[in-house]
């Protein structure tokens, strides 16, 4: 076959740009202003290059611009050969997939053990055990895995302060089969830095460390420790703090290990770090490609040799991303969170059911849980490529980003005395609370949105019920880690509005006055519909051609509160007649869809709302004043 003119070099490399015209930046850099131009934006006021309009910030202070080029181009490796950017194994998981692993923690030990069977038997590989108080009793470990092939399924313990008694039922559930210690596989899941950063309590790391050790000679093919970065995640902290922390607690745990016996490889093959998946796909895989860069630079240090200095990973879909309504979009978040795992390269992954939030999830839930990894493995096929990210020249300038920005936080965990002090003395805790006060301002204005919560609300959406599931410790220890929910406050508000409608028969309303033709208000009055309901508030649709028409149909709505939505060249004209039409009418409070001004201020409004202000603030307030149910 004859290959067209300009599409090969001598070498016989393909220049699948050759056809095309050559296109400069500059050139680029023109089209993007004028678009820009078009849609109204001052690109001449702009400070820098007219894209600098389009970038965007992460909590680390990453700037996440709309091109990227070959001047962003960063040589990462190759997969399986340090720093292992790429991947920890030079065949990814092209041969076997990834491990996929579900969570379990049903108190009931019948209940758990029924679900462990059916995940066994429908494509999960290996089971995540919530043990002790927040799971399954320790005394029923046994029961709980009666029906699993134990030297087939490797078990991960998650057992807090009960790990000793845990891994004693562990191992006489082996002992039950007649297997050898040899054959034990899995992670015992000890993990003192983790529960010392959920409850605020001082880790004592070398008592764990001894008594892992002593466990280890006889079990070479079980994994000891979880290093683990979620609760970092789970109280709204940054990538990069997440990043920071698990790698000091992988080296905590090291130098524990060491200490207690164990040679320096072995002590680094018996870790497993664990990383949160959420839907921000890019962030999450160059996070697991930056996690092992950072663990190759310490072990490297260390002076393992290269083979041994792999990081073994653990992504799980974030439970700070999950909501209690509209419970089914959940469904995609963690679909999104679950590829970037496994393009990022994640050694084993779990999905949390779309349920989790509301208690114990169902079978449906855990059903499509692990069906979600079987599709993107089996019809799919996100294993069969060996990072497919590999060579974006956004994600290996990302992944370059937060490797610099992990290793920062990292190196002032460790300046601290490492992780332990670090919690201890709260720095860790003032650190991640900064991100999430920053977090917790952008989802009140809605720049970080929430679908079916604070975008496009149902409010006549049943409200899910499930089983409660066992409370996790929780803490009120100034130096814990609370575990947070971005959705949790407008959820509160969608609560207070449910109660209302079972005492009264009504939820909180406010009439939406609508001014001139309907092509005219619709967009704004779609907009602040939209608002109101995020918060659990009824909208009320009415108005007319002028503010007589929207005084009378306000009288009649039996609400309380109105907001008028139209044009601002039907506000220039209606907007103070309006007002005093609906004061008169009965208004307590009149809001106005639209960006505060002087002229709209002297119309004699309460308050405006538009895209960008306060929506949390601003529902809370109104739930207040329409006395909504606590």
């Amino acid at each position: 076959m004859s290959v067209p003119e300009n599409t090969a070099t001598t070498t016989g490399a393909l220049t699948l740009a050759a056809d095309f015209p050559s296109v400069s930046k500059e050139q680029w850099r023109d089209l993007v202003a004028g678009v820009l131009r078009k849609s109204g934006v001052d690109v001449d006021a702009a400070s820098g290059a007219p894209e600098s309009l389009l970038s965007t910030t992460t909590y680390d202070g990453i700037t996440i611009q709309p091109l990227y080029d070959r001047d962003d181009d960063i040589e990462s490796g190759f997969p399986g050969i340090a720093p292992f950017i790429r991947g920890a194994r030079p065949q990814g998981a092209v041969a076997d997939g990834w491990d996929v692993r579900q969570y379990h923690a049903h108190p009931d030990a019948a209940a758990a053990r029924r679900a462990v069977l059916e995940d066994l038997e429908n494509g999960v590989t290996s089971i995540w055990l919530g043990v002790g108080a927040a799971g399954v009793p320790v005394d029923r470990i046994g029961e709980v895995l009666a029906d699993v092939h134990l030297d087939l399924a490797p078990v991960v313990l998650d057992a807090g302060a009960d790990y000793e008694a845990a891994a004693a039922a562990l191992f006489t559930a082996y002992a039950d089969r007649d297997l050898p210690d040899s054959a034990v596989s899995g992670n015992l899941g000890i993990d003192p830095l983790g529960l010392a950063a959920r409850t605020g309590e001082r880790a004592d790391v070398a008592a764990a460390a001894r008594f892992a050790a002593g466990l280890a000679a006889a079990r070479p093919g079980l994994r000891l420790v979880v290093a683990d970065g979620t609760p970092v995640h789970e109280a709204g902290g940054s990538e990069a703090q997440e990043l920071g922390a698990a790698v000091a607690a992988g080296v905590a745990y090291l130098r524990a290990l060491t200490d207690a016996g164990l040679d320096l490889a072995d002590a680094a093959a018996r870790i497993e770090f664990r990383f949160a998946a959420d839907d921000d796909q890019f962030l999450t895989i160059a996070k697991l490609r930056a996690a092992r860069a950072m663990w190759n630079r310490v072990t490297e240090v260390c002076g393992l040799p290269e083979e041994r200095r792999g990081m073994r990973q653990h992504a799980v879909t974030s439970a700070a991303m999950m909501t209690r309504r509209d419970p089914y979009v959940n469904m995609l978040r963690t679909t999104l969170a679950c590829f970037a795992a496994g393009v990022g390269g994640a050694d084993a992954v779990t999905v949390r059911p779309f349920d989790t939030a509301l208690g114990l999830p169902d079978a449906l839930a855990r059903r499509i849980a692990r069906n979600t990894q079987s599709l993107l493995l089996e019809e799919s096929h996100i294993a069969r490529v060996i990072d497919p990210a590999g060579g974006s020249f956004y994600v290996e300038r990302l992944t370059a980003e937060l490797y610099q920005r992990g290793w920062a936080f990292f190196q002032e965990l460790e300046a601290a005395g490492g992780l332990a002090e670090a919690l201890a003395c709260g720095l860790v805790a003032e650190r991640v609370d900064a991100v999430w006060q920053q977090r917790r301002v952008n989802l009140a204005h809605r720049r970080d949105p929430l679908t079916g919560v604070s975008e496009f609300p149902n409010l006549d959406e049943p409200v899910l019920e499930r089983d409660p599931a066992p409370a996790a410790p929780v803490s009120d220890a100034p130096n814990a880690l609370p575990a947070r929910r971005y959705a949790a406050e407008y959820e509160a508000l969608r609560d207070r509005s449910d109660a209302t409608l079972a005492e009264t028969g009504a939820r909180p309303r406010v009439f939406l006055a609508t001014l001139g033709p309907v092509a005219v208000h619709t967009a704004r009055a779609t907009f602040a519909a939209n608002l109101f309901q995020a918060g659990g508030i009824e909208p009320v649709s009415g108005g007319g051609a002028g503010p007589q028409e929207a005084a009378a149909a306000f009288r009649e709505s039996g609400a309380r509160v109105a907001c008028v939505c139209s044009s601002d060249r039907v506000y220039a004209e209606q907007a103070a007649a309006t007002v005093a039409a609906l004061r008169e009418a009965g208004a307590e409070r009149v809001l106005l869809a639209g960006k505060p001004s002087d002229d709209l201020s002297a119309a004699g409004v309460d308050g405006f709302v538009f895209s960008g202000c306060d929506a949390l603030t601003l529902l809370t307030d109104l739930s207040d004043f329409l006395g909504a149910a606590r």
